[in-house]
């Protein structure tokens, strides 16, 4: 007791004023809630080997059972009965998305639970508002954990209390029943060696379910708990998903240990040391430690590598069917000269805004093609890629304030700046591979997002005065350019071109500039792959070990394809300024990756056209679903999903698919076992 009140003295008179007493126990409360959501990720990881991006959802999704628990009981006690119950709802949906989704990509590749998961998130999220509707939430804790009390002359609370005792008490119990029950042992041997339980007569799927189960309702706890500190809404799940992810890296994918020493490590250092001396580094901080842990020990402080002997390859495309080569070209020669007509109906044929969604779905497959030429093609799966299109949107607005007006100058210095970055992520990434590529990526394209907000002005040490730089949550606007060197050039806005009846103004004419650039990125890109390079970047997606026993240095490839891929990323971003004339940092948000892999998944991957195709299906779906419900990303995740199990080759893969029906012959029937890799530009 005399040394507990000499280190609280410490603290009262300043010796310890770096690291208050308040601040570790509010770290201990934060990071026990992040052990019970970190846990539960962790553990279906490390049996299953599946990345629940959904895990966020199901968070959300405990505290929404909870209110419905509690609102008609009228708070109280009700929150203690909710606190059992809402987790075996949870749980229940779990063992369901197990059983349906996740069972059928048992043997492919680990990066396709993320894409399945990232169409739950779309799904589980519109079912949230549609139950619930859009409006933040709350509900009442009981009276016995209200308010504060005094211990040593300071004031804590009796939630933070409770949360402590609460999550330490549900982290045992797991801990137990994974060490001294047989359900336990089964589950810890099922995640060494699978085939070896099978081999002695257990049924380790029937297991996997329950796993997923509890990861679920693990993840509904601390939604709960959290629910009773701060309002619920939909999207309470997007900012705690990202910082459990950086907890399992920490830890170690799989390891529950890990988890819990993680989530502890960053509860207290965020509360204790960043948020008080350093809050402007916060995120930057945690992300950082993230990203040194990848490099220097990618399966985390208490992980293990994942086993290779069960990851299948990413699935690309097929060749087009029934199509031949020269048809493919006459087709794709046609659908340009429809684009290049689509303006020449607006305002008679259909609106304006016709052509402005056009040009959306151009500026998103020119970014959809970029990612498809790393993760196609080398098998890259890069979660942070929206980093280069938010650097290029950025890039290219700071330039037309601060440097020149000149478009031809701002698109330039983005691409080169994104050809930079990229080069510099991957020098830094790719020597890891897989699910440890995907999660670096996403570290850095999280710091990029945070350091957007950090970097709201600039004065360059005191040399010049303070100015705007990238405008923080507002972001830049307001900015116009014109397309020329040295101050002589054209803007778009001011010039008409007469056609007869029709006249082409500034959208329209920006609509070609878009146009100009895909058309001219596909035929670059293409004409890299059928190069010497594009020859080794296919061989090493077929099959990386014997590339490099024939010699290539395959991180150099990779590394030189991902260079040109945040180029064109870049530029896509750069367009995205120019055409709206804004640029805020939902430009870098995390779900803007997953929404570009949705694209290149849909159309096709390994095949260059099929992502832009999947731009072009994503948004059309898009505004053709918007005019019957608001929901429509609950459909487009449905069908997503879908894809991801029946149709994992893509659109393009349909005239295969088809082709027994067309001629009678056998055709090519992907099963979700397929792991041939296949695929061609």
């Amino acid at each position: 007791m005399t040394s507990l009140h000499i280190l609280l003295e410490g603290v009262t008179t300043g010796v310890f004023s770096f690291v208050s007493l308040q601040g570790l126990l509010d770290g201990l409360t934060v990071g026990l809630i992040y052990v019970l959501l970190a846990a539960g990720l962790s553990v279906i990881f490390g049996v299953m080997h599946v990345i629940n991006f959904a895990h966020g959802e199901l968070f959300t999704l405990g505290a929404y059972f909870a209110l419905a628990l509690i609102a008609p009981l009228g708070g109280g006690y009700a929150f203690f009965a909710a606190l059992l119950i809402a987790p075996l709802l949870v749980g229940v949906v779990g063992v369901a998305i197990e059983r349906f989704t996740v069972r059928p990509l048992y043997g492919r590749n680990p990066l396709y639970h993320i894409l399945l998961t990232f169409g739950l998130v779309l799904v589980i999220n519109d079912l949230i508002y549609l139950v619930w509707g859009t409006g933040n939430r709350s509900f009442n804790r009981p009276e016995i954990i209200r308010g504060t009390f005094e211990l040593f002359g300071f004031s804590f609370s009796s939630y933070n209390l409770f949360i402590i005792v609460f999550g330490t008490l549900v982290a045992l119990a797991v801990w137990a029943a994974l060490e001294y029950t047989r359900y336990g042992l089964i589950i810890r041997a099922g995640s060494q060696d699978r085939q070896m339980v099978r081999n002695l007569g257990i049924d380790i799927d029937r297991y996997y379910s329950l796993v997923f189960g509890a990861g679920a309702a693990l993840a509904a706890i601390a939604g709960i708990i959290v629910g009773g500190t701060q309002q619920v809404s939909p999207s309470m799940g997007m900012s705690f998903i990202i910082p459990a992810f950086v907890i399992v890296v920490l830890g170690g994918l799989g390891s529950f240990k890990g988890a819990v020493v993680g989530g502890l490590l960053v509860g207290v250092l965020q509360e204790t040391i960043i948020r008080p001396n350093v809050p402007a580094l916060e995120g930057t901080v945690i992300f950082l430690l993230m990203i040194g842990i990848l490099l220097v020990r990618p399966q985390g402080l208490f992980g293990t590598e994942a086993p290779e002997d069960e990851s299948g390859t990413l699935l690309a495309g097929t060749d087009g069917g029934f199509l031949d080569q020269d048809t493919r070209l006459k087709l794709g020669f046609v659908m340009v000269v429809l684009l290049v007509l689509i303006p020449f109906g607006s305002g008679w044929l259909y609106s304006g805004y016709a052509v402005t969604l056009v040009t959306r779905m151009l500026l998103w497959g020119l970014f959809a093609l970029s990612l498809d030429f790393v993760m196609g093609y080398t098998g890259l799966v890069s979660l942070g890629h929206v980093l280069f299109w938010g650097l290029g949107a950025y890039t290219a607005a700071i330039t037309l304030i601060n440097v020149s007006e000149s478009a031809f100058v701002a698109i330039a210095l983005a691409i080169a700046l994104s050809a930079v970055a990229a080069w510099i992520v991957g020098v830094l990434s790719i020597r890891v591979a897989g699910v440890y590529f995907a999660m670096i990526t996403l570290a850095f394209a999280e710091l990029f997002y945070n350091a957007i907000y950090s970097l709201d002005t600039i004065s360059l040490f005191g040399l010049i005065e303070e100015r705007p730089f990238t405008g923080g949550s507002d972001g830049l606007f307001g900015f116009g350019a014109y397309y020329g060197v040295g101050g002589a050039g054209i803007e778009l806005n001011e010039i008409e071109v007469v056609l007869g009846p029709v006249v082409l103004g500034g959208s329209a004419l920006f609509y070609y500039v878009v146009l100009a650039a895909l058309v001219a990125s596909f035929f670059l890109t293409r004409r890299i792959l059928n190069s010497p390079f594009g020859a080794v970047m296919k061989a090493i997606r077929e099959n990386e070990q014997r590339a490099t026993f024939l010699g290539y240095d395959t991180t150099v490839y990779k590394r030189r394809a991902f260079v040109i891929s945040g180029a064109v990323a870049g530029l896509a971003g750069s367009l995205s300024a120019l055409n709206t004339g804004l640029v805020t940092p939902s430009a870098a948000e995390w779900i803007k990756s997953g929404e570009v892999i949705v694209m290149v998944v849909l159309g096709g991957m390994g095949t260059l056209y099929g992502p832009i195709l999947g731009s072009f299906v994503f948004f059309g779906l898009e505004n053709v679903l918007t005019d019957f419900t608001g929901y429509w990303r609950l459909v487009l995740g449905i069908i997503f999903i879908l894809f991801v199990i029946f149709l994992p080759r893509g659109l393009v893969s349909l005239p295969g698919q088809l082709r027994p029906l067309i001629s009678g012959g056998p055709g090519s029937k992907p099963t979700p076992d397929d792991t041939a890799p296949g695929g061609d530009d």
